[in-house]
Order: structure tokens, then C-alpha cells, then sequence
């Protein structure tokens, strides 16, 4: 009898022939008794090779049989076992089985912690998901469906994607937009985020911090310099109002970088202070300034606005002319309305953080900085899966060439302020 294709249970085939007559009933349970079986038979060829047939004596072997053990290998979200043969080299080293190790070799169970982590499946509930209770692929302790085991696998994946992420090379990509924003995650913990936009959206860092503060935003910028965004080229970026994310990006990419400020925020933070009644007609006039093709229009609009609410909300008045140059850059920039109306707002990197807050919304206490990143990097990542392309990447090409007219009229400026002084 060929004792090398024996298992706990009998042969492979043997469970195999049994599984099939059941196929109809269980056909995962089919699945895996084949897998196992195909598994043995290759295990078992390998040990022919290195050490010859069973019981055969056969000169200049590489190594002998060392008897068999169990082990368990990854199968839909847990472990099952098996026995494989043990081989060990003449001088007494253990040698690895090669069809052993290319099973094992892929994070399989991972990779199946992350998925369903990520979908809101909790710890607690894994081995359900993965583990029919009433299934007759049973889940007994040491299958690698617990909290704890699936947390652990968690942590490891999320954490090497995070590092391989947060190294990736920039500079294949051509940005032409990149929007920046932060999000609350406890006291003293706040994350900053960016978005680059080339026509498709690229998450592409992220960043721990007390505060949303300048040496935060400095940090992030100088995280993505590193990475090959050259700080020479002229880009658009796009942020709340936040004056330390306009510090970071003017020290670190030139004092003439254009930047939009949302039009949405803006809004939102007029509305929150003016009576109900006055709502729909200031809301109706800024809509109708930021369509406005003509900027010194639409800035003349905003002016009159506020100079008709100095009397009602004086502090209001005050609130709506501040920042107004950077509220009409996409404007002066003479892009069409549809790419405007894409660009005035934060809402694609606001369409991230929402993504952000389901994914994390079952951590019910965040440890520490290294937690909530691997969590929130992967759930960017998340997100980027179902990123569409802007809804006006057609007319990106009227950006360009905005972007590189402004950054000659800056190169030129520059070049003609000293003579200005000498002069």
C-alpha cells in the first residue's frame, strides 16, 4: 500500500469520491476535499524528487523523509488542515516542500481580513461570513476566524500596503489639480489628506497631526515633494479656506500658486449666520456671481451683496469679502462652467472622507496616530476603487494651458522684480 498518499481520514481521493457523491448538497466542501487532494499528490511528487520513491534505496539522494506532520493552510477566510511529508537535507536541515511553499507564499487570509473589514464586517462577525454555522466546514479553534486572529492579520496587511503606499513614486503622474482637506478623528488627532486630480482621481497621502496647523500641512507637502510632485510646475489647488493650508502651499510651491478656495464652505458659513429669510436671495447671488464668466462681474456682484447686508448682518458683510480673490480663481483662470462648477468645491475629496467615516464607523476607540492612519489610508484606497473620471476631464486641456500661462507670467515676474529694485 502507498502509505505517502494516506491522510487522517483515509486517501485524498477516497474523501474526494466521497465529497462529489455529496456535491450537490455541499459543493464547497467538493472544493476543498479536491484542492487537498491535488495539494497531497504535489507535496508527494516533491518528495519523490528529492528523496526518491518510498522505501527505495537509490544513491546520491538530496535528502531523506523525515516522517509527516499536520499543518493548516489558508482556505475562504480561515484555516483547514492537512498532512504534508517532512524532508530533511543530509547535513539534518529541515528543506520546505516547493508546492508547500507557493501555497503558502500569498497572504490569502489577509487579504480576506481586509475585504471584509473594510465592507463593516466585524471581528466578532468574521467566522460567520466566511463559516456557514450550519456548514459542514467547521470552525473549531486554531481555524484563524477569531477576533483576535483576524485582527492581527488586519493590522499586518494594512500596515505594509500603508508604508508602499505612502512611498509610491509621484512623479509618473501628470496632476494638474490637487485638493487637500482634514478630518476629525478624536481630541488631538486630526488627518490630513490629499487628492490629486489628472482627469482620474489619485489618493495620494495622508498624515497624522495635533491640528490642522502650518508644520502639518508643510509635513504632508514635503511627504509628496519627496515623492517626485515637482514644486517647479504650476498646479491648482483646492481647500477649505483654512489659512495654514494656504501658508504650506504658497511657502512650499511659490507665493503665485493659484488656489480655490471651496465656494461651498463659503456659502455654508454665510447661511449659518443670517436670519432664514435672507437665505434664498444671498444664496441666488452668489450662485449667480460664481457663474459669472467676467471675474472683476462677479467680484463687483459679491461686493454689492455685502454692502447690501451691512446694515442687517454687519458681521456677515465682513465674512463675504474675505478671501474673495481666492474664491474666484477657477474664474479669472477662464475655465468653462463645467469645470468650474467641478472645480470651485472640495466635494471630491469631501466624497473620500465620507468613505472614510463608513469604513471606520465600527472602531469604537482609536489607540493611537498608527491606527487610525492604517485605517484610514486603506480605506482611501477603498475609495479610489470606485473614483469616476471628472465629470469635465474633456476640457482639461483649457486648464493646462491656464496653468502654464500663469506660470510663465510668475517665472517672468520674478526675473523682473530684482532689476526693478537695482533699478
Amino acid at each position: 500500500m502507498d502509505k505517502s498518499r494516506e491522510t487522517a481520514s483515509g486517501t485524498p481521493e477516497a474523501a474526494v469520491a466521497e465529497a462529489w457523491q455529496q456535491v450537490g448538497a455541499s459543493f464547497e466542501r467538493f472544493c476543498l476535499a479536491a484542492g487537498v487532494s491535488a495539494l497531497s499528490e504535489m507535496m508527494e511528487q516533491d518528495a519523490i524528487e528529492l528523496c526518491g520513491p518510498r522505501y527505495g534505496h537509490k544513491d546520491g539522494k538530496a535528502a531523506h523523509r523525515w516522517g509527516k506532520t499536520e499543518c493548516k493552510i489558508g482556505f475562504h477566510g480561515g484555516k483547514v488542515s492537512l498532512t504534508r511529508p517532512r524532508v530533511r537535507a543530509r547535513d539534518g536541515q529541515e528543506m520546505v516542500v516547493p508546492s508547500w511553499a507557493a501555497a503558502q507564499s500569498e497572504d490569502l487570509l489577509g487579504r480576506w481580513a481586509v475585504n471584509l473589514m473594510l465592507i463593516n464586517v466585524s471581528t466578532r462577525r468574521f467566522g460567520r461570513a466566511v463559516r456557514l454555522p450550519e456548514g459542514d466546514i467547521p470552525a473549531p479553534a486554531g481555524a484563524g476566524v477569531s477576533k483576535s486572529a483576524v485582527s492581527r492579520r488586519f493590522v499586518a496587511l494594512s500596515a505594509a500596503q500603508m508604508k508602499e503606499w505612502m512611498a509610491a513614486d509621484l512623479s509618473k503622474l501628470d496632476l494638474l489639480v490637487i485638493q487637500i482637506d482634514g478630518i476629525h478623528i478624536e481630541n488631538d488627532l486630526v488627518l490630513l489628506a490629499a487628492v490629486g486630480i489628472d482627469g482620474v482621481k489619485h489618493p495620494l497621502g495622508v498624515l497624522e497631526g495635533a491640528a490642522e496647523n502650518a508644520a502639518v500641512v508643510q509635513a504632508l507637502l514635503d511627504n509628496l515633494v519627496e515623492r517626485g510632485l515637482d514644486p517647479k510646475l504650476c498646479r491648482l489647488f483646492i481647500i477649505d479656506g483654512s489659512k495654514a493650508l494656504r501658508k504650506a502651499i504658497r511657502r512650499t510651491f511659490g507665493k503665485h500658486t493659484p488656489i480655490q478656495r471651496c465656494q461651498v464652505h463659503k456659502g455654508r458659513n454665510i447661511m449659518e449666520r443670517l436670519p432664514k429669510h435672507l437665505h434664498a436671495s444671498v444664496r441666488r447671488t452668489l450662485r449667480q456671481a460664481w457663474e459669472l464668466d467676467d471675474a472683476e462681474k462677479a467680484e463687483q456682484l459679491i461686493r454689492n451683496l455685502a454692502r447690501r447686508l451691512e446694515q442687517m448682518a454687519p458681521g456677515v458683510s465682513a465674512t463675504i469679502l474675505e478671501g474673495m480673490d481666492e474664491l474666484l480663481t477657477v474664474v479669472r483662470l477662464k475655465l468653462p462652467l463645467p469645470l468650474r462648477r467641478s472645480l470651485a468645491c472640495t466635494n471630491i475629496i469631501e466624497n473620500m472622507m465620507g468613505s472614510v467615516r463608513r469604513v471606520c464607523r465600527n472602531v469604537k476607540r482609536w489607540r493611537d496616530a498608527p491606527m487610525a492612519l492604517r485605517w484610514t489610508g486603506a480605506a482611501m484606497r477603498e475609495a479610489a476603487k470606485g473614483f469616476r473620471r471628472l465629470k469635465a476631464h474633456k476640457q482639461l486641456p483649457v486648464l493646462r494651458q491656464a496653468l502654464a500661462a500663469r506660470g510663465e507670467q510668475n517665472a517672468s515676474d520674478i526675473v523682473l522684480a530684482p532689476n526693478a529694485v537695482a533699478a
